[in-house]
């Protein structure tokens, strides 16, 4: 059952029969809003980035994006680079794969954030979401929906931490500027 992620809600990333996720997928995906025009209504391509950064004790030790699509000790793993969305109609765009049970132990959190590489704002993006699905059986566990556009270029959506000898997702969803994860890393600091 999912779980419909408000903003700063958190969840458990345990099972329902009590045991631990071990491999969680954390996919993206939008689509371009329909611009009205002098000859009807038609849309641009928009090229949203998702990246990982994984954080130690709240400083920033590697990262996963469309130019690094595996962290340093491979338990990070971007799937490739779409550069249009609303290719799966609904469907992930982009995702991150992340084995929980190889993150290295010093790892406390990994910050999942999208932004514009293209510049356009999220004014012309619609249909835009975060979900994390459990990658052992395909079944998604929490989606959070980005709802009403915006004048900024990213959004650090959601962060998954540790949690005693767990893992927990929280929804961010606070906006950003920035075409690059980089531009990101003072917005993503305040939210570690």
């Amino acid at each position: 059952m999912t779980v419909n992620m408000t903003k700063g809600q958190a969840i458990s990333l345990q099972k329902n029969d009590g045991g631990s996720l071990s491999a969680v997928r954390m996919g993206l995906g939008w689509q371009a809003a329909p611009r009205r025009g002098l000859f009807g209504s038609r849309t641009r391509e928009i090229d949203l980035d998702a990246s990982a950064v994984l954080f130690a004790d709240k400083q920033p030790v590697d990262v996963v994006f469309f130019r690094h699509l595996v962290s340093d000790d491979g338990s990070v793993r971007h799937t490739g680079d779409n550069l249009v969305g609303g290719v799966g109609q609904g469907g992930d765009d982009e995702a991150i794969l992340v084995d929980l049970s190889r993150v290295p132990v010093h790892i406390d959190q990994i910050v999942f954030t999208v932004n514009s590489f293209t510049g356009q704002t999220f004014q012309e993006v619609q249909n835009a979401f975060c979900r994390l699905v459990d990658e052992s059986n395909g079944q998604e566990l929490a989606r959070y929906t980005l709802a009403g556009g915006g004048n900024y270029t990213a959004q650090i959506m959601a962060k998954v931490h540790r949690v005693g000898q767990g893992w927990s997702m929280t929804a961010i969803g606070t906006p950003a500027n920035g075409r690059t994860f980089q531009d990101l890393m003072p917005a993503i600091q305040p939210v570690l």
